[in-house]
């Protein structure tokens, strides 16, 4: 059994493989000041529900864009599973090559995220990813890496909004019935929803303008399957495709 944690910096998602197959998914909030003990009771309960001993993992592989954190879950491991995890970094010989101009300061999550994509679809490729940042990965057709854009996540400027704004109530985020928004509530709705799927289009066109090239356009995130539904662009949605892209670095580098 293989053991996945991605740490985003808002919520941190764990995946058990067992022989290449999804065993299960936790997501929990990345709390700053969690302990390694705290992580390891999260971690006794997960196995607990998913039936699966700790004993029974036999490798770890940890992306992590949050600092703080990243000794928190290497200290958890390595006293309670007594195994030292695969931290992904561009330092990495994984299955696509980073050509950006920045390799060191590629988010681990982005490293996973292109592996991933590239393994299930090969290239070019656009992965969307609807987190905490919305950002857009570019892999070539050759398994190159080229970089891609960073935007503000769809959940971060709604609450930004709402906290810059005294009289806007906080909506939840859901796909409105029309553009048009009849009640303010409606109208944040439709603002927030269809700029982000604008956003999502237009961006993906102007990457494609630039490959010179149609692209397949994989969206994963917790956002993915709501705003999948008005993106023309968007083809693939892949939920879980960091976890799974953690996963295949994984197999890789133990098979070297």
């Amino acid at each position: 059994m293989v053991l996945a944690i991605d740490i985003g910096n808002t919520h941190t998602v764990i995946g058990i493989f067992e022989e290449g197959a999804f065993r299960g998914h936790w997501r929990f909030f990345s709390d700053h000041t969690r302990t390694a003990d705290e992580c390891a009771l999260l971690l006794h309960q997960i196995s607990l529900w998913s039936g699966v001993a700790l004993e029974e993992i036999t490798g770890i592989v940890m992306a992590s864009v949050v600092p703080p954190l990243t000794p928190v879950f290497e200290e958890m491991v390595q006293r309670y599973l007594n195994q030292k995890p695969i931290l992904v970094s561009s330092d990495l010989e994984v299955s696509v090559a980073i050509g950006c101009a920045e390799p060191k300061r590629v988010g681990a999550d982005r490293i996973a995220n292109a592996v991933g994509a590239f393994e299930k679809f090969g290239g070019p490729t656009i992965v969307v990813d609807l987190g905490t940042a919305t950002t857009f990965d570019v892999i070539t057709r050759d398994g190159v890496y080229l970089g891609g854009a960073i935007a503000p996540g769809v959940e971060t400027s709604a609450t930004m909004l709402f906290h810059k704004t005294a009289q806007l109530p906080r909506v939840e985020l859901a796909k409105p019935e029309t553009v048009i928004g009849r009640t303010t509530e409606d109208s944040l709705q439709a603002g927030i929803f269809y700029g982000t799927v604008g956003q999502i289009d237009e961006i993906v066109r102007r990457i494609e303008m630039e490959l010179e090239e149609k692209a397949t356009v994989v969206a994963t995130g917790g956002l993915a399957e709501l705003v999948s539904q008005e993106a023309r662009t968007i083809e693939v949605v892949e939920p879980y495709l960091t976890l799974e892209g953690l996963y295949c670095i994984f197999k890789r580098l133990q098979g070297r």
